[in-house]
């Protein structure tokens, strides 16, 4: 996704992406009747992939009982809070909310209450039961009846406190963000490392207008009326940057499935567990994320959403994987906090269109995936002729998802900086564990009589998702960069045969 933010889960606390040198685990189920919050973590597998760490979960009693992964012991929860410090400097470099001593402390309660209390009724309940399968007299049968009623109330004030324990869980353990690249930079947003520069930038001998003036003079751009019917932050397109716009959308497209992949269009509403189980917060403060009222319903922020939603709670086929998709979809955030002359125009805008690209994968491919996703977005920028830079971005500005994130910065000559057009996001397993979207490695037999029973377990796919086109920050650094001296603006030759043949913007005649 181009700008990340964080939310959590729907019934399903926030998780700590599994890092790919640790065997799932989970400790022991809470009672049937519940929902539950269930750590998974995983143990070092030196011939595995590099660790990525913890993932909390919420599983309903019905996926317990059909998920057909094994659920580790209690014993595995010592190794959370063996390595409490790392996990800690990791929620403390990337500046999150998380509050780990709380997660901790809320789930020794959960286990004390599932436990001592609740299974200790349950066994009382079970003992009178018991009693009652002989012959009573009447008297004494009442009298165990009575009881039984009353253990069993016992039993659901009890159970209404567990439930109350576990939402307070979910809702804390959900802030937990994914673990971090071992390269990825300590520190602020400003704090990244330089991957690669692209280019210089243009020499005018010219006074450069930025895109606002320029759209306003070649009658491409209305930000007053849009204003006025919409609110600040929203724009009209007009004349030639309408077909700009769809140039760029099926250039792009045409580009990725070049490369394989499969062209979608998305839904652009979707159910707040999806945006949860993708990893962000749309009832969070400061939430990027439009919610509907009255509905458990939200506008996208990115395709990524939706498209992550595809394969939710299924398990694909090995031979199936990569799963590449390049999906457009507009795009709503409500940029809450962002003010100021850097973010005027189409810079940041409430409503956008985007060309999205998501990969699932095997776990020990996400990272050469991540690297192909950065080349493809460094190819499309490189085609257009734009001065960019390629940032390995620090912890403090990664999303909750991210493992790791590399961001695309384009120079914007009229605005006289770089500004962001692009990011790729490598997730591992953050965003599949909530999704439950897993894949059955393929048995390595020389048995003939294959049955279920020598099927390997199913493991989680790494998701990854990279901008390949922010509709209004591409028109930014193209009217910006291609602008002429008499005010008209060249078309970049690789988007003339997608605006019927038209190279200049020119001024309209008076």
């Amino acid at each position: 996704m181009g700008l990340q933010c964080c939310f959590g889960g729907l019934k399903l606390a926030s998780s700590i992406p599994p890092s790919s040198s640790y065997s799932s685990s989970v400790l022991t189920p809470l009672p049937r009747t519940l929902t539950l919050a269930l750590l998974l973590l995983h143990r070092h597998r030196p011939s595995r992939r590099p660790p990525l760490p913890l993932t909390v979960r919420a599983l309903s009693s019905t996926a317990i009982q059909t998920a057909p992964s094994t659920f580790p012991d209690e014993k595995d929860f010592k190794w959370i809070r063996d390595n409490k410090a790392a996990m800690a400097a990791s929620i403390e470099n990337r500046n999150s909310s998380a509050n780990l001593e709380l997660v901790l402390e809320l789930y020794e309660k959960v286990l004390t209450v599932q436990k001592q209390e609740v299974e200790q009724l349950r066994a009382e309940r079970n003992v009178v039961a018991n009693k009652m399968k002989v012959k009573l007299e009447p008297a004494e049968r009442q009298k165990l009846i009575e009881e039984g009623k009353n253990l069993k109330e016992g039993l659901v004030s009890l159970e209404e406190d567990l439930l109350k324990l576990t939402d307070k869980l979910q809702q804390e353990a959900q802030r937990i963000p994914n673990m971090s690249h071992p390269d990825v930079p300590v520190g602020g947003e400003d704090c990244f490392v330089l991957r690669k520069m692209v280019g210089s930038p243009r020499v005018f001998g010219f006074p450069i207008k930025d895109h606002l003036q320029l759209g306003k003079d070649l009658d491409l751009i209305d930000f007053d009326t849009a204003a006025e019917v919409s609110g600040s932050k929203f724009y009209y397109l007009k004349n030639a940057a309408v077909l700009l716009e769809m140039a760029l959308v099926n250039w792009t497209i045409s580009q990725l499935m070049r490369r394989g992949f499969t062209p979608l269009t998305t839904p652009e509403i979707v159910r707040s567990s999806i945006v949860e189980k993708c990893g962000f917060q749309p009832r969070g403060e400061n939430t990027q994320v439009y919610s509907i009222e009255g509905s458990d319903q939200c506008l996208i922020g990115t395709a990524e959403i939706p498209v992550g939603g595809i394969h939710m709670d299924s398990i694909l086929a090995e031979t199936s994987l990569p799963l590449k998709y390049v999906a457009l979809s507009h795009c709503f955030r409500t940029e809450a906090g962002a003010a100021g002359t850097a973010t005027r125009g189409l810079y940041r805008v409430h409503q956008f269109t985007k060309v999205e690209m998501f990969i699932l994968c095997r776990p020990e491919e996400s990272e050469s995936y991540h690297e192909e996703l950065i080349g493809i977005e460094e190819d499309l920028f490189s085609s257009l002729g734009f001065h960019f830079k390629t940032l390995d971005m620090a912890s403090g500005d990664l999303g909750a998802p991210a493992y790791r994130k590399f961001d695309v910065e384009a120079w914007m000559p009229g605005l006289g900086r770089f500004g962001e057009i692009s990011s790729a996001s490598n997730c591992t397993d953050y965003q599949s564990r909530r999704l439950g979207i897993r894949y059955r490695p393929e048995a390595v037999s020389t048995n003939p009589k294959k049955g279920k029973g020598n099927l390997p377990p199913p493991e989680f796919v790494h998701t990854l998702n990279a901008t390949a086109c922010a509709v209004p920050r591409m028109i930014v650094c193209l009217l910006e960069n291609y602008q002429q001296e008499d005010g008209s603006v060249v078309i970049p030759e690789p988007l003339r045969p997608f605006m019927g043949g038209l190279e200049v913007i020119r001024p309209k005649s008076r």
